[in-house]
């Protein structure tokens, strides 16, 4: 990547309309950065394309000016992936937001970049249909964004994570090229399947400009009940406790001082009166009052065996949309204290004592720091909060964090783990990607680059340096 000066504005607003290419200080400062708040925005330009030709028109001038881009779609992510650090153009695609081409029978819709993920939502729902990767920035996340990072979300133990809904796409990559990537296809068994390697790629490989997504089923009536338990080991059992009477489609966890922000912050009650170290989140389809009938009787049999000390379950449709909140409203709610984020998991099987050891490692860490775990504990991935004391300078503060977070990768480590379970790399993971992948890994990454994006200007510096 060369640091030079974006190319004249006017050869920008050839491509796409005057109005459409920003360099005001808001502008920079909005579009040049994530939810993240670790890296200053420094942009030079901003640019709204509104079609695919003219994304790679914007590539092909990017390419011969040798000035680097990094891909901008609803900015919530939380590695940095999608903060611009170095004088880079910003393309952002929130006017690439169209869905077109329903298919009832095959389920598909062709789906915009910037199409928001709510906005899908709402489209399946009104077919009678489901879209069930979910979470807090559904309602500014962008689809593009979603492939770029494999957006997981609270839907994952029943319903996968943003890969397995991507049935094609479209990449514009490094050079300008575009490919139509699987096409749709439930079968297609040609050789390698590049679709798989821009998922999750953080935009490095090209810019991700359009994808046909599969949709479901409507699940049934949903209830929601949130419990009560006094420790992590006990969170497991009750997963498993439920998990054996019950298809659950969403088994999440926090903590009493995430609640405590929430219920403060937001405006909600608390979920019953007993105070509890941790809570449970979990959610079911009630297809008649056998489900009801197991759920209670499950319910019992925690309490019994002192794995919950407390719980309720929702009533109404609003009821459970509150009890969502909880947990949902929890990201939200902690971002004025500018979180110190580790997005770590391990295999299920695993999680009681891997918790129990990173556990033990953040309490004598940071002893005068405040904690906030969250996560989505049914699929083996925890979210780890340090929140920055307020007067403490936001530099020592990340280092002091980066520091302690090497203490928790060596576990993760050892469990063959993940040091970021869905959030991506970007630059806030980047310095610590060999504690989940080999070199040889690495190296392979790099060389992957290579061929799609050769002269590195596709999102450069993130996920690993060339």
């Amino acid at each position: 990547m060369a640091d030079n000066p974006c190319p004249p504005l006017a050869q920008l607003e050839a491509i796409v309309g005057a109005g459409r290419v920003f360099t005001d200080a808001d502008s920079l400062e909005h579009y040049g950065r994530d939810w993240t708040r670790f890296y200053p925005p420094a942009p030079c330009a901003v640019v709204l394309p509104g079609s695919i030709e003219e994304v790679q028109a914007i590539v092909h001038l990017a390419a011969a000016e040798n000035l680097a881009i990094v891909p901008s779609g609803g900015r919530t992510g939380l590695s940095a992936g999608g903060v611009a650090t170095r004088g880079e153009l910003v393309l952002a695609l929130d006017r690439m937001n169209r869905i077109e081409d329903f298919n009832p029978v095959d389920r598909t819709v062709r789906c915009g970049a910037g199409v928001v993920t709510e906005q899908l939502q709402q489209f399946a729902a009104d077919q009678g249909l489901f879209y069930p990767v979910d979470f807090a920035s559904s309602g500014s996340s962008q689809i593009g964004g979603n492939i770029s990072t494999n957006a997981g979300g609270i839907k994952v133990i029943r319903h996968g994570m943003t890969r397995d809904w991507v049935a094609g796409l479209k990449l514009v990559t490094g050079t300008g090229e575009l490919l139509d990537l699987n096409r749709g296809l439930v079968k297609n068994n040609t050789g390698y399947d590049l679709r798989h390697l821009v998922i999750g790629a953080e935009g490095t490989l090209g810019v991700v400009v359009e994808a046909t997504m599969q949709l479901d089923q409507a699940p049934k009536d949903l209830a929601v009940m949130v419990l009560g338990v006094p420790d992590m080991p006990a969170l497991m059992r009750v997963l498993g406790a439920f998990r054996e009477q019950l298809t659950l489609s969403a088994f999440e966890f926090f903590s009493e001082p995430a609640l405590a922000k929430v219920v403060a912050h937001q405006g909600l009650p608390r979920p019953f009166e007993t105070e509890a170290p941790y809570y449970a989140l979990l959610e079911f389809e009630q297809s008649g009052e056998v489900d009801m009938d197991a759920a209670m009787a499950v319910f019992e049999d925690c309490v019994g065996e002192g794995w919950v000390l407390d719980g309720t379950i929702s009533q109404s449709l609003t009821q459970a949309e509150n009890l969502w909140r909880l947990r949902e409203d929890i990201s939200e709610t902690i971002t004025p204290w500018t979180p110190y984020k580790n997005d770590i998991s391990t295999v299920i099987s695993k999680v009681p004592d891997f918790l129990d050891e990173v556990e033990a490692v953040v309490n004598a860490a940071y002893p005068d720091f405040e904690i906030i775990w969250f996560g989505h504990i049914g699929d083996g991935n925890v979210h780890l909060n340090i929140l920055k004391p307020e007067g403490l300078d936001i530099d020592l503060f990340r280092e002091q964090c980066g520091e302690v977070s090497k203490l928790v990768f060596d576990i993760v480590q050892r469990y063959g783990g993940s040091v970021s379970a869905e959030h991506g790399v970007g630059l806030l993971k980047k310095d610590y990607l060999q504690y989940s992948r080999s070199p040889a890994e690495i190296e392979i990454m790099r060389q992957i680059k290579r061929a799609f994006d050769p002269q590195g200007i596709m999102n450069p510096g993130k996920i690993f340096d060339l």
